[in-house]
């Protein structure tokens, strides 16, 4: 076993790859609630059916370790993501439509607002590349259309992260299936080593903790720029950062927010979230933060021990 003076352990992985979700521990989750709790209805056309619009927002999926199957699961509680279209080419965008079945087998039409969207799409490479984080438009149908445009060709996988109410009732789920993007073939990249800082844009973010599996483990991500700490991060989906986590090998899926209150663009330098996870291994994070007007997503790898 090998430390590092930054705060992370890494242990040699398992024989097998587990499957691993990252979550917000309970005391970050009921700041969460109320960030997350706007009711601005988006992504949806005039004239569709109620959307939640006007309802208290719950938490999405994914902040507290209740994700069933971890995100990898194409249906759960008596819904389905049923995918429209069969694969898009690599290097242009084009139109990518889906649509969550309900268990009689009609579309689902009616959702509720969650992190100031109806609904997250995630598409990521297999090889934990070419992440987009998207928000769809939804027909009165109860159909969903996103514009994509992955760079490389390969095998990616879609995530879908929504609160549905399939009898008004809400169901918060992660739902995801793979795509092929087509294209001349691409081998896929190595997984980064762990680092405890990363770069996007000229700001520096530097990440400090020590993720253990089955312990809530707290984790600090600091934003500087030219060696400057920044304190004006802007809110983004209600938040001051959004940090999207898949696990090595399976694509385990999670996300995570920082705690604390939203005061305007006074965000950083400062971000203070808890994980716990599961099962050790090896993480690719995705940070989305934004600043000047601008967002910026930071790329990193971690370990959990």
């Amino acid at each position: 076993m090998t430390s590092h003076s930054w705060g992370f352990t890494l242990r040699r992985p398992p024989a097998r790859r587990p499957r691993a979700v990252l979550a917000a521990g309970l005391a970050a989750t009921a700041v969460l609630v109320a960030a997350c709790g706007s009711t601005a209805a988006a992504g949806h056309a005039p004239g569709a059916p109620a959307t939640g619009a006007g309802m208290a927002s719950q938490p999405m999926p994914g902040m507290a370790g209740d994700i069933p199957g971890q995100g990898l699961l194409a249906a759960a509680s008596g819904l389905t993501l049923r995918p429209l279209t069969g694969s898009v080419p690599a290097g242009q965008a084009s139109a990518y439509r889906f649509q969550i079945i309900q268990a009689g087998g009609s579309p689902l039409t009616r959702y509720q607002t969650g992190q100031t969207r109806l609904l997250h799409f995630y598409l990521v490479r297999d090889d934990l590349t070419g992440f987009e984080h998207l928000h769809p438009a939804l027909a009165a149908g109860g159909t969903w259309t996103v514009r994509v445009r992955p760079a490389e060709a390969g095998s990616y996988r879609v995530f879908t992260q929504f609160t549905g109410l399939p009898a008004g009732k809400p169901v918060s789920l992660v739902l995801s299936r793979p795509l092929t993007v087509a294209g001349p073939a691409t081998p896929q990249a190595p997984l980064p080593a762990p680092s405890p800082t990363t770069q996007a844009a000229g700001y520096t973010l530097t990440i400090t903790g020590h993720l253990q599996a089955g312990r809530d483990s707290p984790m600090t991500i600091t934003v500087t720029r030219h060696g400057h700490p920044v304190t004006s991060l802007q809110p983004y989906l209600g938040a001051y950062a959004h940090l999207t986590a898949f696990h090595q090998g399976d694509l385990g899926f999670a996300h995570l927010h920082p705690s604390g209150p939203v005061h305007g663009d006074h965000g950083g330098p400062v971000l203070h979230f808890r994980a716990v996870l599961p099962e050790s291994g090896r993480y690719r994070l995705f940070v989305q933060f934004q600043a000047g007007g601008t967002l910026h997503t930071a790329q990193v790898t971690l370990p959990a021990s």
